[in-house]
């Protein structure tokens, strides 16, 4: 399959960027007026490719990762950054916060470039008709993912189907089951029907029938939670969750670190992921900041100086108490913690090395060659390891003594802090050209099969005891690829295991760091009992935080004001 990243770049960027092949070079039409335009095959698919534009602008970022991440229960704010009320719910997460209008006015910039090449597309007389009914399906699928994160994010939402032009000074605020009913729904089975399975489609990244499966059920599954859900919604997504897994084929790789390895990027697991790339002419935007938001201070410890490798550290998010302990439990077993976190920092500034000192000595400290440590004398050398975080559950091991008997610096789950702590690797991204540089090139996956698979065992879950044993099949299809070799029946569970707590739980292995939590718990209904119980820096949760403040932006330029949600400052609860 021809791999062809879906980019959006502007004229001059185009002329520079002519002798790479690998790229779909589109010139920057944003401007969805131009109705001459976007009436021709050319303009048209300039116009679909715009409206991906806006995937790199609410995901893989700080906006998305405070949305997703903070005020969970597997992870809390690490020291420093913003934005930390989205994390205690206190009287900071308030309708003027300017990530909350940013990622409103995106959502609905995307769905008006959604609507403008539907309306347009009409009127297109030199394009074949097959290819036409394809471009109108991809942005009937991004148009439902960018309102699926609309009422996920918010509930009850303006709804438009019709091209905007022009300032409008009205809105409606449209029940979330009308927005399933009349846009999420029907564009993604319209979706489903029209676009390209995946090894039919040569430019990777384009929506597929598969995304548009994986989409369309997800949607269901969430709908089926609410009160105004159908009786069958999880047996439907049950179905198309079949689909994904079966029809398409996708499969897993044979571990975690495989899927996160930036060489293999479009690897089979992946069913849909929004594109980067290491050219900076072609990256642009923000890039995928994702790698700056997990890492810890290393470049300040001992032995240490920032790098490339390592990463610049946000020190946005660390994990919970009890992410820590779920990593913990099982690391004979699970390999996941051990494939994806990062366990050794070597050393790098030899003027920061540190000496042996009269404690390690009298400890019976050695140097690398066996040698007896000499006080004064340095611990290591460059290339040598200078830190070492063995992780949840490998605590043990690390009495007060051997710690003055080692070369290098071990911290312990007892030292933690808001600066030194264990963090993921997925997201780390080496390829940056410099160590200031923010913005990466890792491809972000928004949906991947082993997600495909959970997803599926909780629709089957929620379909009662007839369902249970097929979810632990799921589950146990997930812990298998999981498991260290020869421990595969170690991992297998049973069906007196599985509930909705479990299901969580293994999500939150699988899929740790990767812009979902938020929407698990909240899909669930179990954000503010999962939350309260073990996010102890969330102290204000509460049941209207179910959904976000509607932006003041928003209020502010609708005529006659706009509802403010349930519980907010001015909220109207119905």
């Amino acid at each position: 399959m021809k791999t062809r990243n879906i980019l959006l770049i502007s004229a001059l960027l185009t002329l520079a960027a002519q002798s790479c092949d690998k790229f779909l070079e589109e010139e920057l039409v944003s401007d969805v007026s131009a109705a001459s335009y976007y009436t021709t095959a050319k303009g048209l698919e300039d116009a679909v490719d715009a409206t991906y534009h806006y995937m790199r602008i609410v995901y893989s970022n700080e906006r998305a990762y405070m949305l997703t991440t903070f005020g969970t229960d597997t992870y809390t704010n690490g020291a420093d950054g913003g934005y930390k009320s989205f994390n205690y719910y206190d009287n900071g997460l308030r309708s003027d916060v300017n990530i909350l209008d940013q990622v409103w006015e995106n959502l609905y910039k995307g769905i008006n470039q959604a609507n403008a090449v539907l309306n347009r597309s009409t009127a297109i007389a030199d394009m074949e008709p097959d290819l036409l009914v394809q471009r109108q399906a991809e942005v009937r699928f991004l148009r439902a993912l960018y309102y699926f994160i609309l009422v996920q994010q918010w509930g009850d939402v303006h709804l438009s189907l019709e091209e905007t032009v022009g300032a409008v000074v009205t809105a409606n605020k449209t029940p979330q089951r009308d927005i399933y009913e009349q846009a999420i729904i029907p564009d993604l089975e319209f979706a489903l029907a029209n676009l390209l399975p995946p090894g039919e489609q040569s430019d990777y990244g384009r929506a597929t029938s598969g995304a548009a499966e994986f989409l369309l059920a997800k949607a269901l599954l969430t709908r089926g939670y609410q009160s105004f859900g159908e009786a069958n919604d999880f047996s439907r997504a049950e179905t198309h969750f079949t689909n994904v897994i079966e029809n398409y084929g996708y499969g897993l790789e044979s571990s975690i670190d495989q899927v996160f390895d930036q060489d293999n990027q479009t690897n089979n697991e992946i069913v849909f992921a929004v594109q980067y790339s290491t050219d900076v002419l072609l990256n642009g935007g923000e890039g995928n900041r994702g790698h700056l938001y997990f890492l810890m201070e290393y470049d300040i410890l001992p032995g240490m100086v920032r790098d490339i490798e390592n990463g610049r550290p946000f020190k946005r998010f660390r994990l919970t108490e009890y992410m820590q302990d779920v990593w913990g439990a099982n690391r004979d077993n699970d390999s996941r913690y051990d494939l994806t976190y990062k366990h050794v920092w070597y050393s790098n500034n030899e003027t920061s090395i540190p000496n042996w000192t009269q404690e390690n000595v009298d400890a019976g400290a050695k140097n690398a060659d066996g040698s007896a440590a000499v006080v004064g004398q340095p611990k290591f050398i460059v290339g040598d390891t200078a830190i070492f975080i063995p992780g949840p559950g490998k605590d043990a091991i690390w009495t007060p003594t051997k710690k003055l008997q080692t070369r290098y610096r071990v911290y312990t789950t007892d030292e933690y802090d808001e600066r030194v702590f264990a963090h993921t690797a997925k997201h780390i991204d080496p390829r940056r050209p410099a160590i200031q540089w923010e913005r990466g090139s890792r491809d972000f996956f928004i949906m991947r099969l082993a997600d495909a698979y959970l997803f599926r065992a909780e629709a089957r879950f929620q379909q009662g005891p007839g369902g249970l044993p097929g979810a632990v099949d799921d589950i146990n299809v997930v812990r298998t690829r999981a498991a260290w070799p020869g421990k595969e029946a170690d991992m297998m569970i049973s069906s007196a295991d599985v509930n909705i707590d479990f299901i969580l739980e293994e999500r939150a292995r699988e899929m740790d760091a990767e812009q979902e939590r938020w929407y698990d718990l909240a899909r669930t209904g179990k954000l503010v009992e999962r939350v309260s119980l073990y996010n102890p820096d969330a102290t204000g949760i509460q049941d209207h935080h179910i959904h976000r403040p509607i932006p003041q932006s928003q209020i502010d330029r609708t005529q006659g004001g706009y509802p403010q949600n349930c519980g907010y400052p001015d909220g109207v609860c119905n």
